[in-house]
């Protein structure tokens, strides 16, 4: 979906550089111009980067890691 009309900016894009290390909507302006032009989609990428931000720090559950079978031999 498109946040930023004036510069193009998708959803995906704004969580690609958010998962590259964009930490503030400041960063996020740099890295893909979303926000840079009339500002209407500001509280947007806010929202996103808050959302992105809490799923990227939200523990994960372990990988359960098939244990190999003893080789016949």
């Amino acid at each position: 979906m498109i946040v930023c009309h004036c510069n193009q900016v998708s959803d995906r894009d704004i969580r690609r550089v958010i998962r590259e290390g964009a930490r503030t909507t400041r960063e996020i302006a740099q890295a893909c111009q979303a926000s840079t032009g009339c500002g209407a989609c500001r509280p947007a990428v806010a929202e996103i980067l808050a959302s992105e931000t809490e799923r990227l720090a939200a523990p994960r559950p372990p990988i359960a890691i098939p244990l190999s079978a003893p080789s016949a031999g």
